[in-house]
């Protein structure tokens, strides 16, 4: 019984100190879905452009810089209305959630 116990309150110490991690993005990876945006332009379907944005805000709020987080969130909000699947807006919940 009190390994169980110990085994408890091991695993909510290390959820309150922050034992996951948060993948951070470089300005590298950035500026690299900027390119892939403007290298399709309008030449790409809808869907394709949305998958180009949505890999864009996922790195602008994993970002470490304020500036491109603000950027991400906001681009977020914006898309969120034209959300077409509860997916998709699922998906943009989360990355305004860690935003």
């Amino acid at each position: 019984m009190e390994a169980k116990n110990s085994n408890f309150f091991e695993s909510i110490g290390s959820f309150f100190s922050g034992g996951d991690q948060i993948p951070w993005c470089d300005r590298d990876i950035i500026l690299g879905c900027e390119r892939e945006i403007t290298e399709n332009g309008n030449d790409t379907s809808d869907e394709a452009k949305n998958e180009s944005i949505m890999r864009l805000s996922w790195a602008l709020v994993h970002s470490r810089q304020p500036e491109d987080v603000q950027r991400g969130i906001a681009m977020l909000e914006a898309s969120l209305a034209g959300a077409l699947t509860p997916l998709q807006k699922r998906e943009k919940l989360y990355l305004l959630s860690v935003g």
